[in-house]
């Protein structure tokens, strides 16, 4: 794969009055915001372009990170209306800057070690999730796995990495609405693969992760 979108149209409710101020994207862990991380270590795994959805206050991400060129790798960008379209509406939103081959997706709001090369996606499948153990503040879980086929079951939680193909989302529709049946669908079809992952992933989503996350080693 050769192209990736990172998701950074969430407005960080949570995080507010910090969000208020700046897009959770541009929240800063050890004084480097949050997507840039991702900017850096996709261009380092030797993608070379990435589409960047954004709604609120996203015209500070575009300032921030320009066309790319500071990491040799080409930035566009989707702006979405006030409010967002979630993840399942911004992706296919996205759609026509994507390509026709294979992406990676990934959480703009998230802190991780994860290659992101070690991410392939099946012959026989239309999308395929990384997953994690399910932390404190998601002990419910989002989907399963059985023999690296992704599950319905809700024995893990799904850390907001994953990569498709554009075939995915073709019956899909403009507007508002999650990844999360989309991807249910295709499991239910065994259409969607997994693997779990044990290495380091937080999600940014209250203050007291953020102030974890900023006394790690990272």
């Amino acid at each position: 794969m050769k192209t990736a979108m990172i998701l950074a149209a969430g407005r960080g409710e949570r995080l507010r009055p910090l969000t208020d101020y700046i897009p959770k994207a541009l929240c800063k862990v050890h004084n480097k915001p949050l997507i840039e991380y991702h900017v850096a270590r996709l261009a380092q795994c030797g993608f070379e372009r990435l589409v960047i959805n954004h709604a609120h206050l996203g015209s500070q991400i575009r300032r921030y990170l320009r066309d790319g060129s500071q990491w040799n790798i080409e930035i566009c960008y989707a702006p979405e209306p006030p409010g967002g379209l979630e993840t399942g509406g911004g992706i296919y939103n996205a759609l026509p800057l994507l390509g026709k081959e294979p992406f990676l997706t990934v959480n703009a709001d998230i802190i991780t070690d994860y290659d992101f090369n070690a991410l392939q996606l099946p012959a026989n499948a239309m999308a395929k999730l990384v997953l994690v153990a399910n932390p404190a503040h998601n002990c419910k879980g989002d989907f399963g796995l059985q023999q690296q086929r992704l599950t319905n079951e809700k024995t893990y939680t799904f850390p907001g990495i994953a990569c498709y193909r554009p075939e995915a989302f073709h019956h899909c529709h403009a507007g508002r609405y999650s990844v999360i049946p989309l991807v249910r669908r295709l499991a239910h079809e065994n259409k969607a693969a997994g693997e779990f992952y044990e290495g380091l992933w937080i999600d940014i989503g209250s203050p007291e992760r953020l102030r974890l996350a900023n006394t790690l080693t990272i």
